[in-house]
């Protein structure tokens, strides 16, 4: 009978039913020799006692069909194999330079890539921890035993791969070592190359006595981990001394595949965005461009359903002419939006209400609205506000850094002492016909003038907590309660300066990628300060009043959450610090757009 055991899974598998899986499926790169895709037991074993679903990728390189590969994949395990075939890292082969396999190579450096931008979680196995290496922008040793400086210990072992043969040294701090929590680990060994230069955004998590680097992982707070070693070999000598590092693989890529569940089945907005100021740099939307932070492919990578684009002017003269320039200024920025989403109407529309996200959203359809930043944007005329929400416009950020006729600014010379007299009939103005009071960059007094004066609740589109990060643009812990209090919502931000004080010597727009944590002594405000303020926030004002606006391509843009493409870490952090599904969808633009609603309902 023993030959008909497969009927009683059967039956079993039919006498239940379950709609929800939550085991991840993680894809293992499959070696090619011969013309025949093989993977060695040990690494789908050790997947399936982690927790996940293996499986395995051959090597094809039909674009297309890679994404959508990468789409339903939760993790992928990059196993080990032959070298890497130099020319495809722009190098000539030197002679002891061993088989190479150039379809898989080429297929693997992709991958790699691809995952990255989609913060898909990565495991690297040795070849495999080269491969991402190079993916990201690093350099390896063809050969470490002629290319690297000094003596070399015995890095391909005789001995039975299921067994140790050297000892590693663990980075104090690293996620490695917190797997494990050991100073030092028992590996084996089986290579000849290795990683020589550390791609941006990597850090060495082991090293051999030797100095040969035998680990790496993220240091951008993504789930990248790999390993020079064989920990999959263990595991078919019954030892779960490597298992630590597949049940860190299977637990990624679970937390990854809920947070896609959950960007799947909500609406998800970022309340500010600058991406117009790049305009005039010849950016293209449809690609992912390296200019700007928020493109279609870094919203698609990051699970971003809609932003709001504004118009931002910079406050200058106010004589009559400048006033008149500032005015058709915002009016050619806005025509600026609508063209570029005229060119991608396929892939992304724009919208003027909630119900209208919604609707793009069942579209499959990314979704813009538009804002202004600056009041300055409407001169002296009250006759702009009207003429600026028959276009489109949902908010307005009554002032920037500076003084100007409607309010003081946080960063201006107190002339009003608040909100001006025509100031207040802007306010009055934008109630009437539908349009959301912005006071982010407004001094404490215009905040509390126009608390009192709207007749609707008003937004901060992009502000932080004063309490963790002195700084005149941010919101203090009476601000938040008052803003709270009148039904209204505060956006933290993703900006340096607004996040950790001694911040403001980092430029994002120059580290898109890279941000050295030992580049200086300046300290880096990263995702986990975000989450820090975020969570501040939340225990001030509740749950109900408090939003996202990353403020990317305005100098918004930290470590861990650096582009659009990179939002989905934002939730995977909510999730770890047990916010439910519908509180993280009130954070993800609910409380936002609850906000207006109500604004755009109100017939005073």
């Amino acid at each position: 009978m023993e030959n008909y055991k497969w009927l009683n899974d059967y039956e079993r598998i039919n006498n239940s039913f379950s709609t929800h899986h939550t085991q991840p499926v993680i894809g293992i790169t499959g070696n090619f020799d011969k013309e025949t895709c093989t993977l060695a037991e040990g690494y789908y074993q050790s997947v399936l006692k982690a927790g996940g679903i293996p499986f395995i990728i051959p090597p094809f390189f039909e674009t297309d069909r890679l994404e959508a590969l990468l789409d339903r994949l939760d993790g992928i395990l990059f196993s080990g194999g032959g070298d890497i075939n130099p020319l495809l890292l722009g190098e000539e082969p030197i002679k002891e330079l061993h088989s190479i396999t150039s379809v898989r190579d080429r297929q693997e450096l992709l991958l790699a890539r691809l995952a990255y931008d989609r913060q898909i979680p990565m495991l690297g196995i040795c070849k495999g921890i080269q491969v991402i290496n190079a993916a990201l922008g690093g350099t390896n040793y063809q050969d470490i035993h002629t290319q690297m400086e000094g003596v070399r210990i015995k890095h391909s072992q005789d001995e039975d791969r299921r067994y140790p043969s050297h000892t590693v040294n663990l980075t104090k701090g690293t996620i490695l070592a917190s797997l494990f929590e050991e100073a030092e680990l028992a590996v084996n060994s089986f290579h000849h190359q290795a990683c020589k230069e550390l791609a941006p955004g990597l850090t060495v998590s082991a090293t051999s006595t030797d100095g040969v680097i035998e680990a790496v992982e993220s240091s951008e707070f993504k789930s990248i981990l790999a390993v020079q070693w064989h920990p999959e070999t263990y595991i078919l000598r019954n030892s779960k001394e490597m298992l630590p590092i597949f049940e860190w693989m299977v637990k990624e890529s679970t937390e990854f595949r809920t947070a896609k569940r959950l960007h799947n089945k909500m609406l998800t907005l970022d309340s500010h965005c600058d991406t117009p100021m790049f305009f005039n740099q010849s950016i293209n939307f449809a690609s992912r461009d390296p200019k700007i932070l928020v493109d279609l492919h870094k919203m698609t990578e990051g699970h971003l359903d809609s932003t709001i684009m504004v118009a931002y002017l910079e406050q200058q003269e106010r004589d009559e002419a400048s006033l008149e320039n500032a005015t058709a200024k915002a009016n050619q920025i806005l025509t600026q939006i609508e063209e570029m989403v005229a060119k991608n109407c396929t892939a992304v529309d724009i919208a003027y209400t909630p119900d209208d996200l919604w609707h793009l959203k069942s579209q499959g359809k990314k979704a813009i609205m538009l804002g202004i930043e600056n009041g300055y944007a409407i001169g002296k005329d009250i006759r702009n506000v009207e003429a600026f929400r028959n276009r489109g416009v949902v908010y307005m950020t009554l002032c920037h850094n500076g003084d100007n006729d409607i309010c003081d600014s946080a960063r201006g010379h107190h002339e009003h002492g608040g909100v001006s007299e025509f100031g207040t009939q802007v306010i009055q103005e934008m109630n009437r016909i539908g349009m959301m009071v912005d006071l982010s960059h407004a001094s404490e007094e215009s905040f509390y003038d126009a608390l009192r004066l709207s007749k609707t609740p008003i937004v901060c589109s992009h502000s932080s907590a004063r309490t963790l990060c002195d700084h005149p643009r941010n919101l203090t812990d009476a601000q938040m309660r008052a803003l709270a209090d009148a039904g209204g919502v505060a956006q933290v931000t993703l900006y340096h300066g607004f996040l950790v004080k001694d911040s403001t010597d980092f430029n994002p727009q120059n580290q898109l990628r890279s941000f050295a944590s030992d580049a200086s002594n300046v300290r880096e405000a990263t995702i986990l300060d975000a989450i820090e303020h975020l969570n501040h926030m939340v225990n001030v004002m509740g749950i109900e009043h408090v939003g996202i606006g990353t403020d990317f391509d305005g100098d918004g843009g930290i470590r861990g959450c650096a582009s659009a493409s990179e939002l989905i870490n934002f939730t995977r952090r909510l999730l770890r610090e047990r916010y439910s599904e519908e509180q993280i969808q009130m954070i993800w633009g609910g409380n936002f757009l609850r906000v207006m609603r109500e604004v755009q309902a109100y017939k005073g």
